[in-house]
């Protein structure tokens, strides 16, 4: 076989990578279609549980419900992928799924925040998605799981985008309810698509699950990876926290908002686009990756300085976080499964996923906790300083983890 062809996903490769990627966008729909309209639709709820509504308690409530999602999936990546290693990943990814479903169910029958809050959690306890990456690397060959990895990137990045569009023309025609109900239908097609998928042949770890935990906690440059989620992710939600609102009250209406999002999004990607190739043709990784950090704090300081003063402003922050956003997106897991030993795959998806989770309940009570403290403004100040930490730490260790990667 020639090498242009070993560096090339075969037809069977490219069909369960476009369906793989297919599961997880539609797993990820359901926390990224909901983000640019929960906040405004919890204000219309009752807080819950007899409790007295006070703009204070009202305020993390709601950064409950939109956190609570990712607080379930931090606690069950890890074991997701470790029983999956032991029953199949088609019955535990099943499992996930339709616990996912039984949560939008839920979620749309909610009277209070507070239900809206605990129906989020079960949402997010169907937490598949370490699972869906570890059955990537079993049915791709390692001169190729870059490409698949980095698929799977990218679907995170195009969900995140098309959800900001479509979420607020849903709300409009079929209000939160709808919203739920219809996530909870694409959860049981995503497992349909899942048992179309040709079955891998799973072969034991030359490692037990303690010793490739251990091999994966300490190895720092999956840790620099790891923050580089965590701090995205954090920074991600805690934005969304305020941005519908501070767009409602600059007479911005849902309507109004998509067209904003499709255009901002619509560009990002077409930056996005070279950003990438330069990344992977010229061996640019690192470079581009701390660019696209930068990005996420300019767009920061950004909104900071010019918080409530207009729609253009913040139209042009969003451009520069997506344009960064979209990057990491699509560059940090193809990183991670370049650095990872084929043995630690799973345990490698399942703590990087598990910190991704953490990044989005922490990013949301911390948007919630800033803006009752110091307002939209305190939350963009607070985003900034986070990412800037991220860069820094970024500039300073990972020539020298790069350097280790490749003795």
């Amino acid at each position: 076989m020639a090498s242009s062809e070993l560096n090339q996903l075969s037809a069977q490769e490219r069909m369960i990578s476009v369906r793989l990627a297919l599961v997880f966008a539609l797993r990820m729909f359901g926390l990224f279609v909901v983000l640019p309209v929960l906040a405004p639709y919890a204000l219309t709820l009752p807080l819950g549980g007899g409790a007295i509504s006070t703009p204070e308690k009202m305020g993390m409530a709601i950064g409950l419900a939109m956190g609570a999602y990712g607080l379930t999936q931090a606690f069950l990546y890890i074991p997701y992928g470790l029983a999956s290693d032991r029953f199949g990943r088609k019955p535990v990814i099943t499992l996930g799924l339709l616990i996912f479903a039984a949560g939008s169910i839920w979620a749309a029958t909610a009277q209070s925040v507070y239900g809206l809050a605990m129906a989020r959690a079960l949402q997010g306890a169907g937490a598949i998605s370490s699972v869906v990456v570890a059955m990537v690397a079993d049915t791709t060959r390692d001169s190729v799981r870059t490409r698949a990895m980095a698929m799977i990137g990218m679907s995170i990045a195009l969900t995140f985008a098309v959800s900001l569009v479509v979420g607020p023309l849903l709300f409009d025609r079929i209000g939160m309810s709808g919203i739920f109900l219809l996530i909870a239908t694409l959860a049981l097609i995503a497992i349909g698509l899942i048992w179309s998928i040709p079955l891998a042949q799973q072969t034991a770890a030359p490692i037990t699950s303690g010793q490739a935990m251990r091999q994966v906690l300490s190895d720092a440059r999956q840790w620099l990876l790891n923050l580089g989620v965590f701090v995205l992710h954090a920074v991600q939600m805690a934005m969304w926290v305020v941005i519908p609102r501070q767009l409602l009250a600059l007479n911005v209406s849902h309507q109004q908002s998509t067209w904003l999002y499709l255009v901002v999004i619509l560009i990002s990607m077409a930056l996005m686009i070279p950003l990438i190739i330069r990344a992977e043709k010229y061996g640019k990784m690192f470079e581009i990756m701390r660019a696209a950090i930068a990005l996420i704090v300019l767009s920061q300081i950004i909104l900071a300085a010019q918080s409530g003063v207009g729609a253009y402003w913040i139209a042009g922050a969003l451009l520069l976080f997506f344009t960064g956003f979209n990057v990491l997106e699509a560059t940090q897991p193809s990183l991670l499964s370049k650095l990872t030993h084929p043995a630690t795959k799973g345990a490698a998806s399942g703590v990087y996923n598990t910190v991704q989770a953490l990044g989005l309940f922490i990013g949301s009570m911390l948007g919630a906790w800033l803006n009752n403290h110091w307002q939209t403004r305190g939350v963009f100040i607070g985003t900034a300083v986070l990412a800037l930490a991220w860069l820094l730490v970024h500039q300073l260790f990972s020539r020298a983890m790069m350097q280790k990667s490749v003795s």
